[in-house]
């Protein structure tokens, strides 16, 4: 079973950044298309940037041109440099796998960011 291991997260004032780490326990991890997610109270998880075994990114247009997702394979991390942060960004933020329908069942236990003054 894949354990995942989500870090990084705090209390940041708007306008400041936070660099997310995801460490997944899997021998293939540079196969996998990855994703990090968030949910914020009372809302439903939603994907907020994905990145493919190639390195092809792609982000919602809430976090475009703030958020950066990349990879480190050797370490099997992904990781989410979070710039320009707004209060809308505060949720628990997960990673699993790049596809809402082919995430893995067991999701780490986030890392809450929270953007407030």
């Amino acid at each position: 079973q894949v354990q995942i291991v989500e870090s990084g997260g705090g209390l940041v004032q708007p306008g400041g950044s936070l660099r997310l780490s995801c460490a997944i326990s899997t021998r293939i991890f540079s196969i996998y298309h990855m994703g990090w997610y968030r949910q914020a109270p009372g809302k439903q998880r939603e994907l907020v940037a994905s990145i493919t075994s190639g390195g092809s990114t792609s982000y919602a247009d809430s976090v475009k041109g703030r958020f950066t997702i990349s990879r480190d394979n050797s370490k099997n991390t992904v990781y989410l440099q979070m710039d320009s942060l707004k209060p809308e960004d505060t949720a628990v933020y997960y990673c699993n796998r790049g596809s809402p329908m082919t995430t893995w069942n067991n999701w780490g236990q986030g890392t809450q960011v929270t953007v407030s003054s």
